[in-house]
């Protein structure tokens, strides 16, 4: 199943869903029906408040009022001290299914954190040195990571901070022209100028509360998970990931009917939400409704088939299915798309270790290690490359 996770797509055994985690649109959409949430075959139980995820403890703030003059006026170079602190020493590649979803004193005390989590600690670190932060969703490709039988389509967030005037309203400050300061904690969407949509505070503490959400369904919780979805909702109801996520849920909990209306609600909010009708094809198909099922999943493809990333996930689902042939067919493809995509190297690697080929497994093995940027998969590559050799002394 696909699951959206600040961002998400998941793949439960043999059917197909996605979670979407953190995406979102800024087109005008219809009022959501909150009436959908009524009579929920789950118990509520309590979440994080927005203050919660967004706060500093003692020890923060005493070493902010330690590192900063706070009767000064606050400038962008000053901040930078303990922004390019995070920049440097946060990894943005944690798996969603670790503890990647953090408030921001727990981000700061772990810095092995996702780009959301380290962005709202950057907004509240701003925030507490006068400067404004504004959020803002960063348009990267569609982008799947396969975990659990899951397949996850991420998105991704940055922020811009620059100086906050209104807070020096009535004081002897001399204003020049705003300086600006972008902190983005992925280089690759550094090096590349993606398009960015400028989204709210309350958006952002909708997209941790979906991220949970995601967590906790994969993991089994669902009151835990319907609790997540709802509270996301409930701060933003046009928040589409959020009713896909949670239709997800619903088909779960064997309650068709519901889910097929909460896709449809994704849909109104957010037409372009490909995860919520790859879902709901799949809802299609478990309702003997094969032929919709088919032109949604047709769509799809047309749209997806030049993205590496959904080549690469298509590869995952025929060496689910037992096709190693197939599987590396469309890793190929992928790396035809993208010749420099780690992931499509490391997939080519278990495809061929299936097969038995040992020698072809090793050589994408080293050729994802060299392309991969993040200690996360450097370690990883390295792990099973000195497992391999190993097993080849054996």
């Amino acid at each position: 199943m696909k699951l959206s996770y600040q961002s998400v797509y998941y793949a439960f055994t043999l059917l197909v869903f996605s979670l979407v985690l953190s995406g979102c649109q800024t087109t005008s959409a219809p009022p959501a029906n909150m009436s959908l949430l009524d009579n929920a075959p789950f118990n509520t139980l309590p979440v994080e408040t927005q203050t919660e995820i967004f706060s500093l403890d003692d020890s923060i703030i005493a070493t902010l009022n330690n590192t900063f003059k706070r009767h000064e006026q606050p400038e962008l170079r000053r901040a930078e001290v303990i922004l390019q602190f995070l920049l440097d020493n946060g990894d943005d590649t944690l798996s969603y299914m670790s503890d990647a979803n953090l408030t921001a004193t727990q981000a700061y005390h772990n810095l092995n954190a996702n780009c959301l989590s380290l962005s709202i600690l950057a907004y509240s670190l701003s925030d507490y040195l006068n400067l404004k932060g504004q959020f803002q969703r960063v348009h990267v490709p569609e982008y799947w990571a396969n975990s659990r039988g899951y397949n996850f389509l991420s998105g991704h967030i940055n922020l811009k901070v620059y100086e906050d005037r209104a807070k020096f309203i009535g004081k002897d400050v001399l204003h020049t022209s705003p300086k600006t300061l972008t902190i983005d904690f992925d280089p690759n969407s550094r090096q590349q100028a993606f398009r960015t949509t400028e989204i709210t505070k309350d958006r952002v503490t909708a997209m941790f509360y979906n991220n949970k959400g995601a967590i906790h369904m994969v993991e089994g919780r669902q009151d835990l998970a319907f609790s997540y979805f709802k509270a996301a909702i409930d701060i933003d109801s046009q928040y589409s990931s959020a009713w896909a996520n949670l239709a997800i849920l619903y088909r779960i909990a064997n309650k068709l009917t519901t889910a097929e209306d909460m896709y449809n609600q994704a849909l109104a909010l957010n037409p372009d939400n490909n995860t919520a009708k790859g879902n709901l094809a799949v809802l299609y198909d478990l309702t003997q409704r094969s032929d919709q099922a088919e032109q949604i999943r047709t769509q799809l493809y047309q749209l997806r088939r030049k993205n590496p990333y959904y080549v690469i996930t298509l590869g995952h689902d025929a060496l689910e299915q037992g096709n190693a042939l197939k599987a590396i067919h469309y890793y190929r493809e992928a790396l035809k798309l993208d010749k420099r995509l780690h992931e499509g190297h490391f997939a080519l690697a278990k495809a061929y270790y299936s097969l038995g080929k040992l020698e072809q497994t090793k050589r994408h093995l080293q050729r994802a290690l060299a392309l991969s940027k993040f200690k996360h998969n450097q370690i990883q590559y390295r792990g099973k490359l000195e497992w391999l050799d190993a097993v080849a002394k054996n």
